[in-house]
């Protein structure tokens, strides 16, 4: 048994982007742990591959699976519906769903790609779980963030990166986001027994963006292919911060390899993540927010 595999019997945990890479290790791993999984995936072939892959190995029948496009915020907002009235608790939500897109194009809703999934997803769909996440408390909020957020900026004149658009510099930025959404959502959530923490996963061997990218990225993918880590490694710490006694009460913290790290400077300007959420809010029409300072 490794240090991480604790008892998460009777606990409702939702993994995004759960039907491969470190989703579909965080949510094997929880599943072996007696959780009811909840896996929230894009593809329905790959995903009932998945999840039935995951109750072979864990033995554990009550892994459930929700569709839902997450560049769509409909789509976020129905599974979040859907979600609320088939369960009554949620004990852990994984925001672990990404992408990396090597051209610039917008989404049905008219946000830019990498801007809509790594970013106004795990917002929104945090927003839309909150209250359950309350109830539940004590509970835990894990996002899935990169060392790539090091690349970012936070230029609210290019918050989408319509101008000079590059891949990899609108995904770090994205990533920041996520880093900074989450900090300032600890420091809101304070004394309401919901936790709320990121990580960096390390570099890590998956399919992650290769259908998608360019010259580039195919170079990163054959240095990441040899040099980088097996999912199962990937998975560890959002798999530590989502059972581990240890972080019971830890909150509003940036990790990797399952330890407490610093992120970027710019990440821990709190006036700069104030403004961002409130920009965030306006750009999902959230008239009032659920989480009050």
């Amino acid at each position: 048994m490794n240090d991480w595999e604790y008892d998460m019997t009777r606990k409702v945990c939702i993994v995004t982007g759960s039907n491969s890479g470190i989703g579909k290790e965080t949510a094997r791993a929880l599943a072996k742990m007696g959780a009811t999984v909840v896996m929230i995936v894009r593809n329905p072939e790959s995903g009932e591959e998945a999840r039935r892959e995951i109750i072979e190995e864990s033995g554990n029948e009550d892994v459930d699976m929700l569709i839902a496009d997450l560049s769509s915020m409909d789509e976020v907002r129905r599974v979040a519906r859907e979600f609320n009235e088939k369960y009554d608790r949620l004990d852990v939500l994984v925001n672990n769903a990404g992408g990396i897109f090597n051209e610039y194009h917008t989404t049905a809703d008219g946000n830019e790609m990498t801007f809509a999934v790594n970013y106004l997803a795990p917002f929104l769909l945090t927003h839309e779980l909150l209250d359950t996440l309350k109830e539940s408390a004590p509970s835990r909020v894990v996002n899935v963030s990169s060392g790539a957020h090091t690349m970012g900026k936070i230029n609210f004149d290019n918050l989408q990166s319509e101008k000079n658009y590059s891949s990899f510099r609108a995904y770090g930025s994205a990533k920041l986001m996520l880093i900074m959404m989450t900090y300032e959502l600890a420091r809101r959530l304070e004394d309401t027994g919901v936790t709320a923490n990121v990580l960096h996963p390390g570099f890590v061997r998956t399919d992650f963006g290769r259908k998608d990218g360019g010259f580039g990225r195919k170079l990163a993918f054959k240095f990441f292919s040899l040099f980088g880590k097996s999912p199962e490694k990937g998975a560890e710490t959002p798999i530590y911060l989502s059972a581990s006694p240890e972080v019971d009460e830890v909150t509003g913290k940036y990790f990797s390899n399952k330890r407490p790290k610093k992120s970027s400077k710019i990440s821990y300007d709190e006036e700069l993540q104030q403004k961002l959420w409130q920009k965030t809010e306006e750009v999902l029409g959230i008239g009032v927010s659920a989480v009050q300072q």
